[in-house]
């Protein structure tokens, strides 16, 4: 088997190799859309074919795989003929299972985490708890992208990062500001308005009374 990653050409049926060429996949190919990973996993095992990427930014993107239209057929029907098995919706429902099972948990473990970190004095409670459902509710749903899926740094540094960037958008004015072009200054401004969040969250921890016009009480009389 040989593989071999290529770039998408300047026309749908071109790629581009690592030297900036166009070529045209070999006669007999036709692209396997992705979205099916059990499918192209396969295919990639049963003989040549070409992977087409785009990187944009950090993501990689994939746009498909170039390999022979008998081996994607072929592949497609035994794939088939599987899924169309008892055996198989048992462990499909088996397997879904088990992610609610572990999506339950992990929601739990990181809300956790959330009202650890907080931290409220024991006279603001019922708002740790407040906060730390909705910054959950927020940041834990399965493709969110949010820092709470990551698994690259502990769940005690996603809860805090959760934490800063609900205020971020719930406390302040930040979604709404004009912020200029500038390398840097973006950073700058969620860098001042983290030190705010984290200001506010501080007096809540020594039980200091809540202000009228408390940004983190508005926020929840906004959403009610």
């Amino acid at each position: 088997m040989s593989e071999t990653t290529y770039r998408p050409g300047p026309t749908p049926n071109t790629v581009r190799n690592a030297a900036g060429q166009t070529l045209t996949p070999p006669l007999g190919w036709i692209l396997l859309p992705p979205g099916d990973a059990a499918l192209t996993r396969r295919v990639k095992a049963a003989g040549e074919f070409w992977l087409v990427q785009e990187k944009k930014g950090r993501k990689l993107f994939s746009h498909g795989v170039w390999a022979p239209a008998a081996t994607i057929e072929r592949v497609k029907q035994e794939l088939a003929a599987e899924r169309a098995t008892e055996g198989f919706a048992k462990r499909k429902a088996a397997d879904a299972d088990r992610r609610v099972r572990k999506q339950v948990d992990y929601v739990e473990n990181f809300t956790s985490a959330v009202r650890s970190f907080l931290g409220f004095h024991a006279t603001h409670a019922d708002l740790a708890d407040r906060l730390a459902i909705a910054v959950s509710e927020h940041a834990t749903p399965v493709g969110s992208g949010t820092v709470a899926r990551t698994q690259r740094i502990p769940i005690e540094q996603r809860a805090e990062a959760a934490v800063i960037a609900w205020m971020r958008h719930q406390t302040t004015a930040y979604d709404s500001m004009v912020i200029a072009r500038i390398k840097g200054k973006r950073r700058e401004v969620r860098r001042m308005l983290a030190q705010r969040s984290k200001e506010l969250l501080s007096r809540y921890r020594r039980g200091e009374p809540a202000a009228e016009d408390c940004p983190l009480r508005r926020a929840f009389a906004a959403i009610g």
